[in-house]
Order: C-alpha cells, then sequence, then structure tokens
C-alpha cells in the first residue's frame, strides 16, 4: 500500500532506494560532474517516470551538499556506506522511505532526527572542504554561516526575458496562463524569479525562444557590457551561450557578435538556443587556444569583450555542490595562468575607447581580484571602470547628496552589488550565484 499511495509509484520503496544508492556511489566517486552522471544514469533507466527521477537527483545533491554532516552521522548507522548516505539524503516523502528500511535502519534514522543542530560541529553545519573555509571567512566575516547554509540550498530558476521577442510583463502573463508564478528580479532588467522546478523547457514561450534559463547575476555580466547597436562585440569564452544572447538581444540582431570558445562540443549547445533566439548577427568560432590566428585578425576592431573566463566555479555550488569535493588549491592556481593568459589575449581585440569586461562564477580573490590587479598593472593603456558608478547609472538610481564621494555619484542599490570597484554578487546577500566582474575601457 505504501508504494501504490505516492502516486501509484511502479517502484516499491526498497527498489527505489536501491537505485537512489546506486546513483550516490556513482556521483561520489566524482569522476565527472554529478549533472553528467545524473543525466547518464536516467538515460540508461529510461523507465523511471518523472517523480522517481526527481526524487534520484534530489536525493543525491542532498548528499552533495550535506555530505561531510551526512558522513559523521552514518557512522552510527549499519550496513554500506552509500545506503546510509542515501537515506539520510532521501528528502521526499518520510513514510515511503521508512517502508523500505528494516527496523534497525529505522531505529538508527529516528536517533539521527534527534541529534541538534547546536551539538554539531562547525564542519559538519557549514559542510565545507577545510581548504576553502578561511578565504571565504577572510572575505565576509561573520557572515560565513550565512554563506555556507545559502550555499547549501537548492538555487531558484531564473528566467531571461529575449526582448527581442517578447516584453518582460507579457512573458509574466504567459507564465501565469501556464500555472506557473514568477516575480521580476529585484536587479537584473530582464530577469524574471520562479520557485519550484517546473517544465520550462516543455512551454511554447520556451520553445520560441522566449525565455531563457539564467541566472540573474549572469545576466548582470551582460548587463554591464552595455552593447549597442551596430558595435563588434566578441564574448570570448562562449561556452554554451547564456551571454551571448543577451548580448544579442542587446545589440537588437545589428552589428556582429562573435562566440568564441575552444570546445565545439559547447558551441553545438549554443546552435538551438540561437535557432530559438531570433538572432542573426552572431558569429559562433571554435578556436584551438586563446592566441589563435583567427583572434589574431581581429585585434584592435573590437568595441567591446566579455571575458567569461574558465574558473573553479565555486560560486555556483547551490546548483553543482560536487565543485567543492572536485576542486583544489592546486587546480585554482592553475586555473589563475589561464585566466591571465586569457585575459590577455582578449585585450588585443579592443579598439580605443573600447569595454573590456572581466568575469568568473568563482568567490574566490585568486580568479578575481588578483587576477584584475595584475591586469591592470600591467596594461597601463587600460583605465578601470568603477563597476558601482556604472551600475547607479544602469539601475537608473537617484542619487542623493549623501551618496556623493567626491564628484562621482553611488547608489546604495549599486554600492551593496559590489565590493571596491568591482562587482561582487553572493548568494547569501542576493540570492544570485556567486559571480565577480572587473570593467575596464582602452584608453
Amino acid at each position: 500500500m505504501e508504494a501504490r499511495s505516492w502516486d501509484n509509484r511502479r517502484m516499491h520503496p526498497k527498489a527505489l532506494l536501491e537505485s537512489c544508492t546506486e546513483l550516490v556511489r556513482l556521483v561520489l566517486k566524482f569522476d565527472h560532474p554529478a549533472d553528467a552522471v545524473v543525466s547518464r544514469y536516467f538515460r540508461e533507466h529510461r523507465n523511471l517516470g518523472p517523480r522517481e527521477r526527481r526524487t534520484l537527483a534530489e536525493t543525491a545533491y542532498t548528499v552533495l551538499r550535506q555530505k561531510r554532516l551526512f558522513e559523521h552521522l552514518a557512522r552510527s548507522g549499519s550496513g554500506g556506506r552509500e545506503r546510509r548516505l542515501a537515506i539520510l539524503g532521501f528528502q521526499s516523502e518520510p513514510a515511503f522511505l521508512k517502508a523500505a528500511l528494516n527496523d534497525t535502519e529505522r531505529a538508527w534514522l529516528d536517533s539521527v532526527a534527534q541529534v541538534k543542530p547546536e551539538e554539531l560541529q562547525a564542519v559538519h553545519r557549514h559542510n565545507l572542504p577545510d581548504w576553502l573555509v578561511a578565504p571565504l571567512q577572510a572575505q565576509v566575516g561573520d557572515a560565513f554561516d550565512a554563506l555556507a547554509a545559502s550555499f547549501n540550498q537548492a538555487a531558484p530558476l531564473d528566467l531571461r526575458v529575449n526582448t527581442l521577442k517578447q516584453k518582460v510583463p507579457l512573458a509574466m502573463e504567459a507564465l501565469t496562463q501556464a500555472g506557473i508564478a514568477s516575480e521580476p528580479v529585484p536587479y537584473s532588467p530582464w530577469g524574471l524569479r520562479i520557485h519550484g522546478k517546473p517544465a520550462i523547457n516543455r512551454l511554447a514561450a520556451f520553445e520560441n525562444g522566449e525565455i531563457e534559463v539564467q541566472d540573474e547575476g549572469s545576466q548582470l555580466l551582460a548587463w554591464l557590457m552595455e552593447a549597442k547597436r551596430g558595435e563588434m562585440v566578441a564574448d570570448f569564452c562562449a561556452g554554451a551561450g547564456g551571454k551571448t544572447l543577451a548580448l544579442g538581444a542587446m545589440m537588437r540582431s545589428t552589428g556582429r557578435l562573435y562566440a568564441f570558445d575552444v570546445s565545439t562540443h559547447r558551441l553545438d549547445a549554443l546552435k538551438p538556443r540561437l535557432a530559438r533566439s531570433g538572432l542573426s548577427n552572431v558569429h559562433p568560432v571554435a578556436i584551438a587556444h586563446e592566441r589563435d590566428e583567427r583572434i589574431k585578425r581581429l585585434a584592435g576592431k573590437m568595441d567591446r569583450v566579455l571575458v567569461d573566463a574558465p574558473c573553479s566555479g565555486l560560486g555556483t555550488l547551490r546548483r553543482n555542490p560536487d565543485l567543492k569535493w572536485r576542486q583544489t588549491p592546486q587546480a585554482v592556481a592553475e586555473l589563475q595562468l589561464k585566466q591571465q593568459a586569457i585575459l590577455n589575449s582578449a585585450a588585443r581585440l579592443l579598439k580605443s575607447g573600447g569595454r573590456l569586461v572581466y568575469a568568473t562564477c568563482s568567490v574566490l580573490p585568486d580568479e578575481n581580484e588578483q587576477v584584475a590587479e595584475a591586469f591592470t598593472k600591467a596594461h597601463p593603456e587600460f583605465q578601470v571602470v568603477s563597476v558601482p558608478v556604472l551600475l547607479t547609472r544602469l539601475l537608473g538610481d537617484e542619487v542623493t547628496q549623501a551618496d556623493q564621494e567626491g564628484a562621482t555619484a553611488v547608489s546604495p542599490r549599486a554600492a551593496g552589488l559590489c565590493q571596491g570597484d568591482y562587482l561582487r554578487l553572493w548568494p547569501h546577500q542576493h540570492n544570485t550565484d556567486g559571480f565577480f566582474a572587473a570593467v575596464w575601457e582602452k584608453k
């Protein structure tokens, strides 16, 4: 009766828990990104229904988020390690889960439920690797616990409205008619936020290219470019093209927008999105490396260049919790060298008066401020643009006399998105992924 009572599920509770255990075992090998492991598992088990898939994915991701805590609690249990972790990570329908357990496991799970958060050690509350704790504490101080807690929560679903095809209020109406509640995001002029996980890719608005899934922080990175009609613009590390599409819409499908990337696989993922978008000014270009001849031929011709650099991705732990266990200080040091090389090469594309934006979805100074400051020191021909001043203008904020800093006006709202001259977004503070951006203008 337990199995039938949960939405007429075809899988017996014991079979579902066994599947969860197997998926947990696979993601904890850390051989591949967790989302790729989950997708492959679903392809290999096509008999799984939508709710079963959701339960499996949620269990695996909960284990990744709470790994240190669950490993601590699992010591008092019995049976295989991955099974104990899967039991702790199984968040849906406690009665359904208990139908899959033996008496010993039920008693253990009841005892775990009695553990109070204040009784836990700090490492079991924040669930971060030791090497990552100090640099985060150094940056956010007393807000560290709030930051760590935010990393252990699932991110909301943000959409970018393609203003080339639709207006934001009308997109909201279309979502409402589809039974999906949405609200404007606080900062991006194109963004809508949805709570829950509806099947966006089945909506007509998605199929028609009127909406795209894109975190608000990512939208703000594109906004800082201020790409205009008729310009020559490059997205230097385009990937699957989320920011490319936003830039193309800003340009109203005019001018020329290059989407460079070293991965043809990622550029292939851009093609269906580009077809839906209605853009005709985007030119995907696969390059061998940042010094590719095709880059050299465009030197000094670009009005704007975005360098969304390869990074640790540690600002996206709400979506990719496996990254905190897969990244290392050594990998970050190697990434910093790559980021500096890419930024230096991309800068050669700019004409005089052109704008350069360097961005990451990392929260580490090694990949952010250190790279930006090294570039500024090495390139006197580039002038740092104050992002808080830029955002004050872009947000359309009125500035009072109290907001004046010398001859420069910065609104409190813009200042709240920044640290010094740079954009600095945090999940616990802005409810976006962790993002960084620096902006320069070529003299």
